[in-house]
């Protein structure tokens, strides 16, 4: 009895095997052979066009992004260059087997739905790797400037990356059929708890990139912000580094340089310089009234500097008081003391030839009385 029950399981069994392959055999269907000829037509056909596609058009496409004076379009033509021929090899399969499923073939309709995905899987990964490609080159032409901080240009790079590649697995998986608005939104939850976590992290960021499009200084800039000052040397993501003229290196966070005045002499392109002296009160009416025709005449004489005025200003508390204004075209601090030098020795020259003295403080001292009998 059990023997009769096993050769029954057994040919039970290999009957479902036969119902099986008949149903795959079914699915395919090998009776029509039109149209698996037409398949064929229509395959090579595919390979043709796409082969002309590849090796014609896109040959084309680069020799007239070669005349064109941006670099963008011949990197993005260079990476469609690079993709494999396979991928065209795909292409043309699930043209063939989109017209075997139109055909009512259960099967090829699910061989063309695998093509379908792995084909969109790959179009996104070259897209990506397309932008990328663009990043990096756009990333190098600021680098080669010398008033871009490298470090901050790297990490906006490798922020900008990260992005694509999330954003590609969301289309990938939006394509699948999963629904991506859950995913989002969760992500958009956990980024709003990140951002209170690392709100003053965040702050500093945001404020670099702030800087780093807007542009208040540069590195090389000479800035003067709160009580501090000195020379930019670094612009960080959450830092900027500014050398003191003392030597010391003063760490300042991106968020107050943005929240404070900042004042770039870098920036100037002239300088109004306001000086004055004073004259012992001993000196003549005839001398006072020349010493503002003489230092105009002392400006005016020397190179990069623009006359303002000279006055007559003030009754001092040591001597009359004058007061000079002239403008340096030049924002170099180092320029400026030398022509300020220039103009003094001039004018100390041409007091000496005339007799006429500077003022100085004077001092009383109280005698010393003697105590002696």
């Amino acid at each position: 009895m059990k023997e009769w029950i096993r050769l029954g399981c057994k040919n039970n069994i290999e009957v479902l095997m036969i119902f099986s392959d008949i149903t795959v055999l079914n699915k395919i269907n090998f009776g029509n052979t039109d149209i698996y000829i037409t398949a064929l037509v229509i395959f090579a056909i595919s390979i043709s066009i796409l082969r002309i596609f590849k090796f014609v058009i896109i040959k084309k496409l680069k020799n007239i992004a070669a005349k064109t004076v941006t670099k963008y379009d011949d990197v993005a033509i260079d990476m469609v260059d690079k993709i494999g021929w396979h991928f065209y090899i795909l292409i043309a399969l699930y043209i063939t087997f989109h017209y075997l499923a139109s055909m009512q073939f259960g099967l090829f309709s699910e061989i063309k739905t695998i093509l379908y995905y792995t084909i969109v899987i790959i179009i996104i990964y070259h897209a990506v790797k397309t932008i990328q490609a663009m990043v990096d080159h756009g990333t190098d032409v600021l680098i080669m400037r010398k008033d871009i901080d490298v470090s901050t240009i790297e990490l906006l790079n490798r922020i900008i990356k990260g992005g694509l590649w999330l954003v590609a697995i969301i289309l990938i998986l939006s394509h699948l059929g999963y629904n991506v608005t859950t995913l989002v939104a969760g992500l958009g939850i956990g980024g709003i708890a990140v951002a209170f976590a690392l709100q003053n992290i965040l702050g500093d960021v945001f404020a670099s990139c702030s800087i780093f499009l807007d542009k208040p200084f540069k590195r090389g800039d000479y800035i003067i912000f709160g009580t501090e000052e000195g020379i930019v040397k670094k612009i960080g993501m959450k830092s900027t580094r500014v050398e003191a003229l003392q030597g010391q290196e003063i760490i300042v966070p991106n968020k107050t340089l943005t929240d404070t005045i900042v004042h770039n002499y870098k920036k100037m392109d002239y300088r109004r310089i306001v000086f004055n002296f004073s004259i012992k009160y001993e000196t003549t009416t005839a001398n006072l009234e020349k010493i503002p025709i003489i230092v105009k005449e002392i400006v005016t004489n020397i190179k990069m500097v623009r006359f303002g005025r000279a006055h007559f200003h003030k009754f001092g508390d040591f001597g009359y008081v004058f007061e000079i204004v002239y403008f340096i075209d030049s924002g170099d601090y180092s320029k400026y003391m030398d022509l300020q030098q220039e103009i003094n020795f001039a004018i100390k020259k041409y007091f000496e030839n005339e007799g006429i003295e500077i003022a100085y403080p004077a001092y009383w001292q109280k005698p010393v009385e003697n105590t002696r009998s």
